[in-house]
């Protein structure tokens, strides 16, 4: 039951995600607001999502994690309903305070829960879940913005849906104090914090690599419409569908991203949909047509999808899973900063220099993460060989689970 109620809060966290990259066609003109200033409006979402996620692991030590998600759902959708509200600029960036700190603590907690207490196949599909929300986000929007409620009755239905997930968690909020898990592991209590995290092998690497995703995702999710309007000529509704197609390949691959976990390795599945976000994008880019370019953004999102939760899923078994908590929320801290940073600098670029600037800064992003991805699982890889059957690897790593691989000898099947 528990993990029911973790799937629909994955829907709940992915759906008010892409609403603002569909809406914003419409609503920067009925704002009154330059195209341009939409990256601004995330980047003070992003600017909260920091702060939170940087402050996960002490708020579960404080609230545990069932309440500090049922606060934090709570709190989305309470934002939401303001954003359906404003007619200045202004009050849009206002909510996107309380909105920006629900989201960023709910998605750190929940991803290292997950982690540290479920299977790969799970932290799959529960990213599959957060794409069946950001996938349906878009469609709303489209429906709503060709009626006579416009982008706020979108951000009303979305509101509501909030408000029946908020309701699902406070019924369930005896589970998880019934769930019986290892507190020190779920909250950190026994591991590393602050500067030491840093010094884990591989630990910036990740970091890194956490940038570069999110801003590829949080790009893509935003400016994707905006280019097909005015580079490829869709109108404004095909271009919010358009949109929906990046959000559906990231869907579709995750829910078959869990069964290939059966088969390839987390980094297996990594490179695979390294492969497919640069096919999309070079696909984006010397596509003829605005369909063919829309389906460049489902082959990016197809190959985003196993990306993320592998990243996540792979972090216990990198850092340790005393250290998981903590460094998780700084891998959705520096994600955040990547979803802060890049979106206003791809907006100025496009609307000053060309909307064609949007598949170039997607480009570089592909090229970024993939380096580091590499480089990190090279770095994990190499302190584990090092560290074998030394005291090395419990000095670096803690007691983690690449160190049980390594030094159980005949009971590592066992484990």
């Amino acid at each position: 039951m528990l993990l029911l109620v973790i799937y629909l809060a994955f829907i709940g966290l992915g759906l008010p995600d892409s609403l603002l990259g569909s809406a914003w066609p419409a609503m920067h003109a009925d704002l009154g607001a330059a195209v341009s200033v939409g990256g601004f409006v995330s980047m003070t979402t992003c600017s909260c999502t920091i702060l939170s996620s940087l402050l996960c692991g002490r708020l579960i030590r404080r609230f545990g994690t069932g309440r500090l998600v049922l606060g934090s759902v709570a709190l989305t959708a309470v934002a939401i309903f303001g954003y359906s509200c404003c007619t200045e600029l202004w009050q849009i960036i206002a909510w996107a305070v309380p909105y920006g700190l629900g989201a960023g603590a709910v998605d750190a907690a929940l991803n290292a829960y997950a982690a540290i207490h479920y299977e790969a196949r799970h932290m799959n599909w529960l990213h599959c879940m957060w794409g069946i929300g950001s996938s349906a986000g878009p469609v709303v929007m489209s429906r709503m913005v060709l009626s006579a409620a416009g982008w706020r009755g979108g951000y009303r239905v979305v509101g509501a849906f909030q408000l029946v997930i908020t309701l699902c968690l406070v019924l369930s909020l005896r589970l998880w104090d019934a769930r019986g898990v290892d507190e020190d592991a779920a909250t950190g209590a026994t591991g590393l914090r602050g500067l030491s995290l840093l010094r884990l092998p591989g630990a910036w690497q990740a970091l890194v690599g956490f940038f570069c995703y999110c801003a590829l995702e949080s790009t893509s999710g935003l400016w994707a419409a905006t280019y097909m309007v005015f580079a490829r000529g869709a109108s404004a509704d095909l271009a919010a569908l358009f949109a929906g197609l990046f959000y559906l390949g990231i869907t579709l691959g995750r829910l078959v991203s869990g069964f290939l976990t059966l088969r390839l390795s987390g980094q297996q599945l990594q490179h695979l949909g390294e492969y497919l976000a640069a096919a999309g994008v070079a696909l984006l880019i010397l596509a003829p047509g605005e369909y063919l370019a829309g389906c460049g953004l489902f082959l990016v999102g197809l190959g985003c999808s196993p990306i993320y939760p592998q990243m996540i899923q792979l972090t216990p078994e990198r850092f340790g899973e005393e250290n998981a908590t903590s460094i998780m929320g700084i891998q959705m801290a520096f994600a955040y900063v990547g979803s802060l940073a890049v979106p206003p600098i791809a907006g100025l670029l496009i609307g000053h220099v060309s909307p064609w600037c949007f598949p170039v800064v997607a480009v570089v992003l592909v090229v970024s993460m993939t380096a580091c991805l590499t480089s990190c699982d090279r770095a994990t890889g190499d302190a584990r060989r090092v560290g074998r059957g030394t005291p090395a690897l419990r000095d670096r790593f803690g007691s983690t689970r690449g160190e049980q691989v390594v030094t159980d000898g005949p009971h590592t099947a066992q484990k």
